[in-house]
Protein backbone atom coordinates (compact mmCIF):
# COMPACT_ATOMS: atom_id res chain seq x y z
CA UNK A 1 0.00 0.00 0.00
CA UNK A 2 1.29 3.43 -0.82
CA UNK A 3 0.82 6.35 1.50
CA UNK A 4 -2.33 8.41 1.04
CA UNK A 5 -3.38 11.91 1.97
CA UNK A 6 -7.05 12.71 2.54
CA UNK A 7 -9.41 14.87 4.59
CA UNK A 8 -10.60 13.56 7.96
CA UNK A 9 -13.82 15.15 9.19
CA UNK A 10 -15.05 15.34 12.80
CA UNK A 11 -18.74 15.29 13.62
CA UNK A 12 -20.82 16.15 16.67
CA UNK A 13 -22.60 12.78 17.01
CA UNK A 14 -23.93 12.46 13.45
CA UNK A 15 -20.94 10.87 11.67
CA UNK A 16 -22.97 7.83 10.59
CA UNK A 17 -25.60 9.97 8.89
CA UNK A 18 -22.97 12.22 7.28
CA UNK A 19 -20.81 9.38 5.98
CA UNK A 20 -23.89 7.57 4.61
CA UNK A 21 -24.88 10.82 2.88
CA UNK A 22 -21.42 11.12 1.28
CA UNK A 23 -21.71 7.49 0.17
CA UNK A 24 -24.95 8.41 -1.63
CA UNK A 25 -23.29 11.46 -3.20
CA UNK A 26 -20.03 9.84 -4.35
CA UNK A 27 -20.83 6.10 -4.42
CA UNK A 28 -18.23 3.59 -3.35
CA UNK A 29 -17.60 1.44 -0.33
CA UNK A 30 -18.26 2.72 3.19
CA UNK A 31 -16.76 1.07 6.28
CA UNK A 32 -17.92 2.26 9.72
CA UNK A 33 -16.39 1.20 13.06
CA UNK A 34 -18.06 2.12 16.34
CA UNK A 35 -16.51 3.00 19.69
CA UNK A 36 -18.29 -0.03 21.16
CA UNK A 37 -16.76 -2.42 18.63
CA UNK A 38 -13.33 -0.95 19.46
CA UNK A 39 -13.74 -1.84 23.13
CA UNK A 40 -15.06 1.47 24.46
CA UNK A 41 -18.56 0.52 25.62
CA UNK A 42 -19.35 3.97 27.07
CA UNK A 43 -23.16 4.00 26.99
CA UNK A 44 -23.56 7.27 25.09
CA UNK A 45 -20.79 6.45 22.60
CA UNK A 46 -21.22 2.71 22.04
CA UNK A 47 -22.90 3.18 18.65
CA UNK A 48 -21.08 6.38 17.67
CA UNK A 49 -18.49 6.21 14.90
CA UNK A 50 -14.86 5.93 16.00
CA UNK A 51 -13.63 5.68 12.40
CA UNK A 52 -15.37 5.73 9.05
CA UNK A 53 -13.84 5.51 5.59
CA UNK A 54 -15.46 5.98 2.20
CA UNK A 55 -13.51 4.86 -0.87
CA UNK A 56 -15.11 5.95 -4.13
CA UNK A 57 -14.92 4.65 -7.70
CA UNK A 58 -13.29 7.98 -8.68
CA UNK A 59 -10.38 7.32 -6.31
CA UNK A 60 -11.53 9.72 -3.57
CA UNK A 61 -11.04 8.75 0.06
CA UNK A 62 -13.00 10.52 2.78
CA UNK A 63 -12.61 9.65 6.46
CA UNK A 64 -14.65 10.81 9.41
CA UNK A 65 -15.66 10.11 13.00
CA UNK A 66 -17.70 11.41 15.90
CA UNK A 67 -15.71 13.65 18.25
CA UNK A 68 -14.58 11.36 21.10
CA UNK A 69 -15.61 11.92 24.72
CA UNK A 70 -13.48 14.57 26.39
CA UNK A 71 -12.60 16.37 23.16
CA UNK A 72 -14.29 19.56 22.03
CA UNK A 73 -16.11 19.65 18.69
CA UNK A 74 -15.40 22.92 16.91
CA UNK A 75 -17.68 23.71 13.99
CA UNK A 76 -15.63 25.24 11.20
CA UNK A 77 -12.42 23.66 12.45
CA UNK A 78 -13.70 20.09 12.49
CA UNK A 79 -11.21 18.57 10.07
CA UNK A 80 -7.72 17.12 9.93
CA UNK A 81 -5.49 16.07 7.10
CA UNK A 82 -4.82 12.34 7.34
CA UNK A 83 -1.65 10.59 6.19
CA UNK A 84 -1.85 6.81 6.27
CA UNK A 85 -0.14 3.76 4.87
CA UNK A 86 2.31 1.02 5.74
CA UNK A 87 5.64 2.67 4.83
CA UNK A 88 6.73 3.39 8.40
CA UNK A 89 9.95 5.20 7.46
CA UNK A 90 8.19 7.52 5.02
CA UNK A 91 5.32 8.30 7.38
CA UNK A 92 7.60 8.80 10.41
CA UNK A 93 9.62 11.24 8.29
CA UNK A 94 6.47 13.22 7.50
CA UNK A 95 5.51 13.15 11.19
CA UNK A 96 8.90 14.50 12.29
CA UNK A 97 8.73 17.38 9.81
CA UNK A 98 5.06 18.22 10.42
CA UNK A 99 5.33 18.17 14.22
CA UNK A 100 8.62 20.13 14.35
CA UNK A 101 7.81 23.58 15.69
CA UNK A 102 4.18 22.58 16.15
CA UNK A 103 2.13 20.91 18.87
CA UNK A 104 1.79 17.17 19.44
CA UNK A 105 -1.75 16.35 20.60
CA UNK A 106 -1.36 12.53 20.52
CA UNK A 107 2.18 11.10 20.42
CA UNK A 108 3.01 8.83 17.48
CA UNK A 109 2.79 5.44 19.17
CA UNK A 110 1.03 2.06 19.03
CA UNK A 111 -2.72 2.34 19.64
CA UNK A 112 -5.43 -0.06 20.85
CA UNK A 113 -6.41 -0.93 17.24
CA UNK A 114 -2.86 -2.12 16.57
CA UNK A 115 -1.52 0.67 14.34
CA UNK A 116 0.96 3.40 15.19
CA UNK A 117 -0.95 6.69 15.26
CA UNK A 118 -0.39 10.30 16.25
CA UNK A 119 -2.03 13.71 15.98
CA UNK A 120 -0.28 17.05 15.75
CA UNK A 121 -0.76 20.63 14.61
CA UNK A 122 1.97 21.97 12.38
CA UNK A 123 3.56 25.37 13.02
CA UNK A 124 0.77 26.97 10.94
CA UNK A 125 -2.00 25.42 13.09
CA UNK A 126 -3.10 22.79 10.54
CA UNK A 127 -4.19 19.55 12.24
CA UNK A 128 -2.58 16.32 10.97
CA UNK A 129 -3.23 12.64 11.74
CA UNK A 130 -0.61 10.02 10.88
CA UNK A 131 -1.53 6.31 10.90
CA UNK A 132 1.06 3.60 10.17
CA UNK A 133 -0.47 0.17 9.57
CA UNK A 134 1.38 -3.11 9.46
CA UNK A 135 2.33 -4.05 5.89
CA UNK A 136 0.05 -6.67 4.37
CA UNK A 137 1.77 -10.01 4.57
Amino acid sequence: MTSRLNPYLSFDGDARQAMEFYEQVFGGTLALNTFGAAGMPDGAYTDKIMHGMLETPSGFTLMGADTPPGMEHGAGSNFSVSLSGDDAAELRGYWEKLSAGGTVDVPLEKQMWGDVFGMCRDRFGIPWMVNISEPAG
